[in-house]
């Protein structure tokens, strides 16, 4: 189980990679490569809602591309 006091307290940041795929990382830390940042931050239920509402074609960029013909 966690702790939703401390949850509360840690800042997160939504990041996304180049297949424009979300996901969150602590605010604190450096990002892992290939992953930057969208410009969102706070909670981890924040950040998780903002995905939720911006992240609606879970298809890879690469993927979603193939299939509208623009990449052989």
């Amino acid at each position: 189980m966690t702790n939703s006091t401390s949850d509360d307290t840690l800042r997160y940041k939504v990041v996304a990679n180049h297949e424009e795929q979300y996901s969150i990382w602590f605010a604190d830390r450096p990002l892992p490569t290939g992953w930057s940042e969208t410009g969102f931050s706070g909670t981890r239920e924040a950040c998780l809602e903002h995905i939720g509402e911006v992240w609606t074609d879970l298809t890879p960029k690469s993927v979603r591309e193939r299939l509208e013909g623009r990449v052989s």
